[in-house]
């Protein structure tokens, strides 16, 4: 009984969740880009090689990021996450979706004007 009534206060809640994003606004946070890019922090610091974790993330980034208000969001959190890093290396952000075989619309860069994003 008690698990019946804790399943249907989650399911209650995902769809007020879900209510609450109108139609052009980007459901996509900070927390999920930043946590997706966290293992990604090593190879854009130092180069090399991307390590599959850090792929993964650029996979859920894009897969999270279906609509152009969800990419614009999801470069704004780039851009400000990787304001926080200094020591970036602009090349190895840039070629971050190639390394790891994605093809995504969200350049990984500090320097990027997310408006144009489609």
């Amino acid at each position: 009984m008690m698990k019946s009534v804790i399943a249907s206060m989650l399911v209650a809640f995902m769809v007020v969740q879900l209510a609450t994003v109108k139609p052009g606004e980007a459901a996509v946070t900070c927390g999920q880009v930043d946590a997706s890019l966290a293992a990604c922090i090593p190879y854009l610091t130092a180069g090399g090689t991307p390590a599959p974790a850090c792929c993964d993330g650029v996979k859920n980034i894009k897969a999270i990021t279906p609509t152009a208000a969800d990419r614009q969001a999801a470069c704004n959190c780039v851009k400000e996450a990787a304001g926080r890093y200094p020591n970036i290396k602009e090349d190895a952000a840039a070629s971050l979706p190639t390394k790891c075989g994605v093809q995504m619309n969200i350049p990984i860069s500090k320097n990027t004007n997310c408006q144009n994003i489609n």
